[in-house]
């Protein structure tokens, strides 16, 4: 999954999951672990981040399919993923949620940190992340936009 925060990749990673494929979740590990917030300490998002990276290559070792839920908001970010996954001979393919500024905006004010997929950000963090998303090109590999 690919795209800003509100753009929709949970829901439509969570629809993933129901057909089969396992669901890997920033913020999902963040509420198991007791993580309220989602602003995170450089290393609490690096040990996260090294976990989510070893259990996606144990699931991928055993055939099964995959959906990272995360924004890979830089193509650095998506190009480290892919890396990481050729030795397995797997090439992934990204399904970007398109989602214009506006419904990003609409959605996150509407937050309330209820559960794993509901964290709170302020809005001009919201907006300064969504203004600085490097949105996928097909370029880099399969592509599927959703608008």
């Amino acid at each position: 999954m690919c795209g800003p925060s509100g753009s929709g990749k949970s829901t439509y990673a969570r629809r993933l999951e129901a057909g089969g494929m396992v669901r890997l979740s920033f913020d999902l590990e963040m509420w198991r672990r007791g993580i309220a917030t989602a602003t995170l300490p450089p290393e609490t998002r690096a040990e996260i981040e090294a976990d989510l990276r070893a259990r996606l290559l144990e699931l991928v070792a055993a055939g099964t399919d995959v959906v990272l839920d995360f924004s890979f908001w830089s193509r650095q970010m998506r190009e480290d993923y892919r890396a990481l996954l050729v030795p397995t001979g797997v090439v992934p393919e990204t399904v970007y949620l398109a989602t214009d500024r506006a419904t990003v905006l609409a959605r996150m004010r509407t937050r309330r940190g209820g559960h794993a997929d509901d964290y709170v950000l302020p809005e001009e963090l919201v907006a300064r992340h969504f203004d600085h998303f490097e949105p996928p090109t097909p370029d880099e590999g399969p592509l599927v936009v959703v608008r």
